[in-house]
């Protein structure tokens, strides 16, 4: 078994609640932590941006990482959500077995 992450990041920090809970309550993962008040700059259709978000990062399974990717982006308040997931390359064993727990019952 292989542990996974999601980022994302999110308008505010009750959408990312929101988010979180849906995955919880689907069994998709088993923590979310919630990042308060990172500045973002980008480029989105060619111009230049800025603005204030709180990050997410995802705690889950890799069996559960491509579920919850896709379930996240139909969640998720903007149009095309900054989504990453990608597959651990360690994790602790009491971790492993924490993620391998949730979800499964």
């Amino acid at each position: 078994m292989t542990a996974a992450l999601i980022w994302c990041p999110f308008p505010d920090g009750a959408s990312a609640e929101q988010a979180a809970g849906v995955l919880l309550d689907e069994g998709l993962i088993a923590c979310a932590n919630i990042l308060p008040a990172i500045r973002s700059l980008y480029v989105w259709q060619g111009e230049r941006q800025a603005g204030d978000e709180v990050g997410v990062l995802f705690k889950t399974t890799a069996d559960r990482l491509d579920r919850a990717v896709a379930r996240l982006g139909e969640v998720h308040p903007y149009d095309t959500p900054a989504i990453l997931g990608w597959r651990c390359d360690a994790a602790a064993p009491g971790t492993l077995a924490w993620l391998a727990g949730v979800g499964s019952a």
